[in-house]
């Protein structure tokens, strides 16, 4: 599709680009998921490795960096400290040979005189910086220079997390007036123990961060060497590595000695059951246990199996048994969460407080009928059909496209990964889902927690 030089130049000049970029990630509706999708990989001199997918149908780029500086990588002491660090990257950057000095307000203004957006954020096991931004050569010139000074020379002002840590604690603390919040944190650390998926977010916590800390993590992260980057978008193979070496210009191009590992989330062995007393209309049920690494040889078989359980919606069997047939909830889901190392597998409810003995009973009843037969081989062809009809959803934009690439390159997934995807759902059968979920889960050493029951006391 062409765009009229005039019609740019207004959208431009009106700080409209990015309701262009809004648009345009509409018209991405291209036949990907049939004609396959190529992605070049490559690693540059000073060890960033770039993941590529070209998309010319429209002239934009997306682009995500991740580093293995996630959550768990944080001090117990200071949980918190690498989503803190992320988000300081934003206000402001400091004057050097790029440019005078931004503040908040002036780094705002100018992605908006763009009409792009840069940001950070971090996970569980990552910190991720991601670009998006017309691909008109002056245009992404400026983009991508402006995106290397925050990336590369984040000033860190202290003024301004001294007004923000205030916010984030409030934010806490009205967050634990909620049910659902206190029933969450109550299973995550009885499901991860002292790994650092568990640890908790806390004011002790946040006010044990400093600037320095910040500034300190940064120097130890935010390195070409460790450094993923992701991209999807209207850019060749030269144009792509000219722009990530310019993103790259104002980070220090130091060494990178190996990161320490972090420890496996130890298996449960035994049983844990918590009852909890709130105020609250309805009591909110969460069973589950320590799932599996993104990595597994059993994924497929397991997001196959889990669509079936609980994952599907109105067609999965909680929902049928649970819902359906007995009317003690209007919502049970189930969903496993890898990464990195073994995320959670959890089966969530809520019912009214005198239900809630009588649904728990019922979800183990269903789950250990599942481990034990696995589906039958209608849901499993129901499930086939659902997830193989559905997966062009999961690749119909840029954003989603630059989700699943940087899924790949961050977990080190085979490149045709995506284009395998439908077929490895196909070949699945009862035997293989029953065998993965008899492996991976334990219906009779889980975690349990009750809150908000009539007998949560008892």
């Amino acid at each position: 599709m062409n765009f009229h030089p005039d019609f740019l130049m207004f959208a431009i000049n009106k700080r409209a680009a990015r309701a262009v970029l809004a648009w345009a990630t509409g018209l991405f509706l291209i036949n990907f998921a049939w004609a396959g999708i190529p992605i070049e990989h490559w690693t540059q001199a000073n060890g960033v490795r770039v993941y590529l997918v070209q998309s010319p149908a429209i002239p934009m780029v997306d682009v995500q960096i991740d580093f293995d500086a996630g959550a768990r990588r944080d001090p117990a002491e200071q949980a918190g400290l690498a989503n803190a660090m992320a988000g300081a990257t934003s206000d402001g950057v400091r004057a050097s040979a790029g440019g005078p000095a931004l503040d908040e307000n002036g780094l705002s203004e100018a992605w908006a005189d763009l009409g792009a957006s840069f940001g950070a954020g971090a996970g569980s096991d990552r910190m991720s910086f991601t670009l998006r931004s017309l691909t008109y050569p002056d245009l992404l010139a400026k983009a991508t220079a402006l995106a290397a000074r925050q990336l590369g020379e984040p000033a860190f002002p202290a003024a301004l997390w001294l007004r923000d840590r205030p916010k984030l604690i409030a934010s806490l603390k009205e967050a634990d007036t909620r049910p659902a919040t206190q029933a969450a944190k109550a299973f995550s650390k009885a499901v991860y123990g002292s790994h650092p998926y568990g640890f908790e977010t806390t004011e002790a916590t946040l006010n044990r961060i400093s600037v320095q800390d910040m500034q300190a993590l940064h120097a130890r992260a935010i390195r070409p060497c460790y450094a993923q980057v992701s991209i999807v978008g209207a850019l060749d193979r030269a144009q792509s590595d000219a722009l990530v070496t310019q993103l790259f210009s104002r980070v220090p191009a130091t060494s990178c000695p190996s990161l320490p590992p972090v420890p496996e989330v130890p298996s449960l062995l035994v049983a844990q059951e918590q009852r909890l007393a709130f105020a609250s209309a309805q009591a909110h049920v969460l069973v589950g246990q320590p799932g599996y690494k993104r990595s597994d040889p059993d994924f497929f078989a397991l997001t196959v199996g889990n669509h079936i359980l609980g994952g599907g919606g109105f067609t999965s069997r909680l929902t049928e048994e649970v819902r359906e047939k007995r009317g003690l909830t209007y919502s049970v889901y189930s969903y496993f969460s890898p990464g990195l190392h073994a995320g959670a597998f959890t089966i969530g409810l809520q019912t009214r407080p005198d239900q809630a003995q009588q649904a728990l009973q019922l979800v183990r009843e269903v789950l250990a009928r599942f481990v034990s037969e696995g589906p039958t081989e209608k849901e499993l062809q129901a499930a086939k059909d659902n997830l193989i009809g559905g997966f062009a959803l999961r690749i119909d934009s840029n954003r989603k496209l630059l989700d699943n690439v940087a899924n790949i390159a961050w977990n080190g997934l085979p490149l045709d990964y995506l284009d395998t995807w439908t077929q490895q759902v196909q070949k699945l059968n009862v035997a293989d889902i029953r065998a993965a979920f008899a492996r991976k889960l334990q219906p009779e050493k889980m975690v349990t927690v009750v809150l908000g029951a009539v007998d949560a006391g008892k």
